[in-house]
Formats: C-alpha cells, structure tokens, sequence
C-alpha cells in the first residue's frame, strides 16, 4: 500500500478485513496499546464481534529526545531496555530509573483512568490480536507482547496499518502471525502516513472501549 490512510478508525476497517479472512478457533480478545492504537482496535473489535480491551505501555523516551525510544515498560511488571542505545548517548542510570519511575507513574494513572479498577482481562488460552497504530522502534509493543505471553494465552497476532521492516522481523519473532498493510522502507514518523492524525484524548478512549464492549454480547469464561 503506497498511499496514506485517511485516518485511524479507516486503518482499522482495512485491517479488519484481512483479520476476518483469519481462521479462528474460539473468541478471543483485540489488545490494543493506547491511546493510538484503541480507535483501530475498536474497528477490529467490533468486525470480529470480540471484546475490546487495552494492555499499557508507555515508552522510556531518551532524555532531551523524548521521541526516541531506549526502552518501554507494560503492566505487569514488564520492561524492556535498549543497552546499545543507552550506551552509546550515555544515558545515565540515574536518567533511567528517573524515566522508569515517571512513566511509571502515568502507567497507573492511565490504569484508573482507562480499566477503573477492573481486572486484567482473562486471556488464558485465548487467542489475542494486538494492536497499535505503526511499529516504529518496537520498543513499546515488545514490552507489551512481553507482558502478554506471561497469561499464556492461545495465540498472539499482531496487527498494525504500518511498520518498519526492520521492526516487524523482530516483532514476527516473537508472535504466530503479524498482519501489516504498509512496510515501507523509509518508515519516517508514523504520523506520516495517515493524512489526520489527530491526539487521541483518555476520554475518547474509555468511550471507544465502553462502546465496543456494550455492542457485543458477554464473552464468559470456560
């Protein structure tokens, strides 16, 4: 695909397509790394009549470069480093654990903004689809995968509009099955590849997802 998508929540139907051509075993759960990446799972969610959720991610940004990423952490208790990088711009320990900790700290607050004290969704044996809205560096959606394959679900499926070649190879490593629209080879920004790529707000989050889950019948668990 060479041209731009016009925006998320059309990324998310064109992925939809290709998800429903998936052959499916059971209902499973669309994961989706916020905020960007909730209004593509939203469309995927309610094409596959699965429940949405988010898995929380946040990504330890460089000191002074905050867009590059020298690591990521997710909940529970996940984290992911970049050593080469950290090396090679000097980044401190002291810069690092101060980075950690602040994101950590937003990690929680998006917790009891975005799930409001409910539980982790139960994904035991279930298959997942993990979403966001581009694979730059991987960094956020390696901590996440991380994360997810300590609940043992059944299979993981990673789906984005767009990705980094480089990024996606190392991602394919570590899930069944990526499903992407776009790799080009000079990624740039992934904004670059949407024609609006408006901030997604936490209100708008907690609506997309209370609206997916109420439009599809109680997934209960077996």
């Amino acid at each position: 695909m060479d041209s731009k998508f016009h925006n998320r929540r059309q990324a998310g139907q064109l992925l939809s397509q290709r998800l429903e051509q998936q052959s499916w075993n059971q209902t499973g759960w669309v994961l989706a790394l916020p905020r960007g990446g909730v209004p593509i799972g939203y469309e995927i969610a309610c094409s596959l009549n699965w429940p949405l959720d988010v898995w929380l991610v946040r990504k330890l940004g460089v000191p002074n470069q905050p867009e590059l990423a020298m690591g990521a952490i997710a909940a529970p208790n996940t984290q992911v480093i970049n050593q080469d990088l950290i090396k090679r711009l000097n980044v401190s320990e002291e810069q690092l654990l101060a980075t950690t900790q602040a994101e950590t700290k937003e990690l929680a607050r998006r917790d009891r903004s975005y799930r409001q004290g409910s539980p982790l969704p139960n994904i035991v044996n279930r298959p997942v689809i993990v979403v966001d809205d581009g694979l730059a560096t991987g960094a956020t959606l390696q901590a996440a995968i991380l994360a997810i394959q300590n609940f043992h679900p059944d299979s993981i499926t990673v789906a984005v509009p767009v990705a980094a070649p480089g990024s996606l190879q190392k991602i394919q490593r570590l899930v069944d099955k990526v499903v992407c629209l776009a790799m080009p080879e000079l990624m740039g920004a992934i904004s670059q590849w949407y024609v609006r790529f408006n901030a997604v707000s936490d209100q708008e989050v907690v609506e997309l997802l209370k609206d997916a889950n109420q439009s599809r019948r109680t997934l209960t668990d077996e």
